[in-house]
């Protein structure tokens, strides 16, 4: 409902809000007018954050922010007594200077912009399907910045502080920015950017650090604005700034998402122009389709960005990204292979097995695939790995801690992405590949047998671990033993030598906790309470303790019972029959043929012979 989703930010701004002014004293010519006293913690940033942040910002909802923002408005114009007239008649009131008698009355203008501004997102969301709410989504934008305008005029009144002055301004930029940035004039729309920009960092240097927080956020979101026009402008450094700014963050987001990813298209799609052909595997083959040549193109600078990525999280947006641009290039590549497939099988006859190009081109993109997909599960891999490390020295309540199980799914993907590797066309008889596949498999199959042995040890289950151990060593001495020349390709794998440490640590840690499991579970058996297995019914003789007697699966009776023999019913042959001789009935088959019409007369009228 509106009144339960309609509240403030906190319990304590919205007994603020609704409080009734006390009068003329409250705003006395002396007093420095800010927002502190509305938020308690912060200005305008931080009380436009806030809302957003709680009111569906989070999730890109616009629609319900500006439900919001217009209830807010209700509520505090209800509260000032600061009605545009009554439900019949519209009286328009503007907030002057002269009225400016409690600092709510800034928020009121505030609401204002953020409701109009509001508005003018979603219907920028809206513009995707359909154009005609551009020129609606322009018209929100000019009465948001009208609204900032006022805002700011009135808060160069004496009455406001230092720091509610500088925040208005910003915040006057920052609106002005994005009117002028949708109208593509980029010097205006910079000018306002930088203004903006500047401002808050200003700001940022004159608080705390936890204030200075939400500034350092603000200036983050403009810059990638800021060297989009410059690049409009004519800088054409800005490109690569952007470039970096999108790989660092994994993807951008808000207004200058579609622009952006558009203007990277476009640029290495010029790039790509010159890309003809691409070499792998000592075979180089032509590169026609313009999607495959900007995948190609691009496909350097995602994995330096995915080297250099500051955490894990953006690290898998980053692989994520990447796998998906692979994904449609394959696509591109196997639509011109339904055509070529008569072609294909022409070219497999008179070159002897030899793959067509545009064959060869999809088995290298699909090779591409399959080692992001491997490097991706690997990277989580490891960051599971910490996490169990961290675990085993601090046990943590209340949240689901990683197991050796999720471990050895990751690596069961591996294994199968590796398989089908090796399946590639084209590269069934390069013997060196192939090699070098056999090694990385060998490699992953000792760190999942590995954490199947873990698992095991967490059950006690000591044996089944130690052979599994040994495994683990098996493994890791083939790797060794067959590494020689294939060396630099093992360069990125873990090092099996840290894992044959490991695993020889781990024995002898299982073979002592095996020896001391075996003494406490012999210490603990005592003759009351050893279990057999038998149920009540047959052990009433003997004494021993069994919880399970008062428990829901209490074992009384072998139910159903079991199968005894028992001894059959005797089976008699009439072996004399066949020698018996039986009298002759000749004689009553003749009178009962004689007896026709005239014996069943008589049988009719009771006449018997």
């Amino acid at each position: 409902s509106n009144s339960s989703s309609g509240g403030g930010s906190g319990g304590s701004e919205e007994n603020k809000e609704n409080e009734r002014p006390a009068g003329s004293q409250a705003g006395s010519l002396g007093d420095s007018l800010g927002l502190e006293s509305i938020l308690f913690r912060g200005g305008f940033l931080q009380i436009v954050k806030e809302s957003q942040q709680q009111h569906g910002l989070r999730h890109g909802d616009f629609q319900r922010y500006r439900g919001y923002c217009s209830r807010r408005l209700r509520r505090l114009r209800k509260t000032l007594n600061f009605k545009m007239g009554n439900r019949h008649k519209f009286t328009g009131k503007k907030v002057t200077e002269e009225i400016l008698s409690d600092n709510r009355y800034l928020l009121l203008i505030l609401m204002d912009a953020e409701r109009a501004w509001s508005y003018a997102m979603q219907l920028k969301q809206e513009a995707n399907t359909e154009p005609r709410k551009r020129f609606h989504l322009l018209s929100r934008l000019r009465k948001a910045v009208k609204h900032a305008e006022e805002l700011e005029r009135l808060c160069e009144s004496n009455r406001v502080d230092a720091k509610t002055k500088l925040e208005a301004q910003a915040y006057t930029a920052y609106l002005t920015g994005m009117l002028r940035f949708e109208h593509q004039e980029w010097k205006a729309a910079m000018e306002a950017f930088n203004k903006c920009k500047t401002i808050y960092e200003k700001l940022a240097n004159a608080f705390t650090e936890e204030q200075a927080v939400l500034y350092n956020q603000r200036v983050e979101e403009i810059s990638p604005n800021i060297r989009y026009c410059a690049y409009n402008i004519g800088d054409q450094s800005a490109m690569n700034e952007l470039m970096q700014m999108r790989l660092r963050s994994g993807g951008t987001e808000g207004l200058l998402a579609e622009k952006l990813e558009a203007l990277i298209t476009q640029t290495r799609a010029k790039q790509a122009a010159t890309m003809s052909e691409v070499e792998w595997r000592g075979r180089t083959v032509p590169v026609k389709i313009d999607k495959v040549r900007i995948f190609l193109l691009g496909l350097a600078d995602n994995e330096a960005a995915i080297a250099q990525a500051e955490n894990e999280e953006t690290k898998e947006r980053l692989f994520e990204s990447l796998l998906s641009e692979c994904r449609d290039a394959i696509q591109a590549v196997r639509e011109d292979l339904k055509p070529d497939q008569k072609q294909r099988e022409h070219a497999l006859e008179n070159d002897s097995g030899k793959v067509s190009n545009i064959q060869y081109l999809h088995s290298y993109l699909t090779y591409i695939k399959l080692s992001t997909a491997i490097k991706r599960n690997e990277s989580m891999a490891k960051s599971l790995q910490k996490a169990l490390l961290q675990q085993q020295r601090s046990e943590e309540d209340g949240k689901r801690t990683p197991r050796p199980q999720d471990l050895i799914r990751l690596y069961d993907i591996i294994l199968q992405n590796l398989v089908e590797l090796t399946q590639l066309p084209g590269l069934e008889e390069d013997k060196n590949f192939q090699k070098e596949i056999g090694l990385k498999t060998l490699v992953y199959k000792a760190y999942r047998c590995f954490f199947i042995a873990q698992s095991y040890v967490l059950v006690k289950k000591w044996s089944e671990a130690l052979v599994l151990y040994e495994r683990v060593l098996k493994y890791a001495r083939e790797v060794q033993s067959g590494a020689g020349a294939h060396k630099n390709s093992l360069k990125e794998l873990p090092d099996v030598q840290d894992l044959i440490t490991q695993v020889n640590a781990e024995k002898y840690s299982l073979q002592a906790a095996a020896i001391l499991d075996a003494n406490d579970a012999h210490e603990a058996e005592s003759p009351s309470q050893v279990k057999d297995g038998k149920p009540l019914s047959e052990r009433f003789e003997t004494f021993c303790l069994d919880p399970s007697l008062v428990s829901k699966q209490v074992n009384l009776v072998h139910f159903p019972p079991g199968f005894q023999p028992i001894p059959c019913k005797p089976l008699f042959f009439d072996l004399a029959l066949n020698h018996v001789a039986f009298p002759p009935l000749e004689d009553k088959v003749e009178q009962k043929a004689k007896s026709g019409l005239t014996g069943y007369i008589k049988g009719i009228f009771g006449f018997k012979s």
